[in-house]
């Protein structure tokens, strides 16, 4: 059972996967480089998601304008934390300055919403370049398999979909974060 709101992640001891989608002009060198260049922007929030499924709900599976790049992007658990432990909820804040939390409807496999959240992140201007510049360890893009999925699933082969899918289990969040996220015993709706 999952708790109504609970980070779920492909991570490792020190780094954590987070995706992206952008259109080719930004995803093509940014895999090349191993690093996002111009015309990613360092002066505007970007928002990054642990959970693949949700990436998927979000970017129509690949097929949304400006989205049919998705990008699995493996940041430093030190930096992810650091941006969670800077967040405020986005019914608090619109800036751009700041870290912006949303919990939206965990989706499965056919994408119907879950009874549990799932988190993204909005990285505000102060802490992009960071991101960009110290957090990213390795940045591969999923496009094809997100291709195959998206046929997999037109076809009703949801179990065959379902085996592709990256593993995720529940993030440890650490005490003094978990409050500031709306998290178990901290209710933020």
């Amino acid at each position: 059972m999952h708790s109504y709101h609970e980070i779920r992640a492909n991570f490792e001891d020190h780094t954590i996967v987070v995706y992206q989608a952008f259109r080719e002009a930004i995803a093509g060198p940014a895999v090349a480089l191993q690093k996002f260049v111009s015309p990613f922007s360092l002066q505007r929030m970007t928002w990054i998601k642990p959970s693949f499924l949700w990436m998927m709900e979000r970017s129509g599976w690949g097929t949304k304008p400006g989205q049919e790049r998705i990008l699995a992007v493996r940041i430093t658990r030190a930096g992810w934390e650091k941006a969670l432990g800077q967040a405020v909820l986005t019914s608090h804040t619109s800036s751009e300055s700041h870290v912006r939390v949303q919990w939206d409807p965990e989706r499965d496999i056919r994408g119907a919403k879950l009874s549990y959240r799932s988190i993204q992140v909005g990285l505000g201007t102060h802490i992009v370049r960071e991101y960009v510049e110290e957090w990213i360890r390795e940045i591969r893009d999923l496009s094809g398999v997100v291709a195959r999925l998206h046929q997999l699933r037109e076809t009703g082969a949801y179990e065959d979909a379902t085996r592709l899918l990256p593993p995720e289990r529940v993030y440890p969040v650490p005490e003094n974060i978990q409050k500031r996220l709306g998290m178990p015993g901290h209710p933020c709706d």
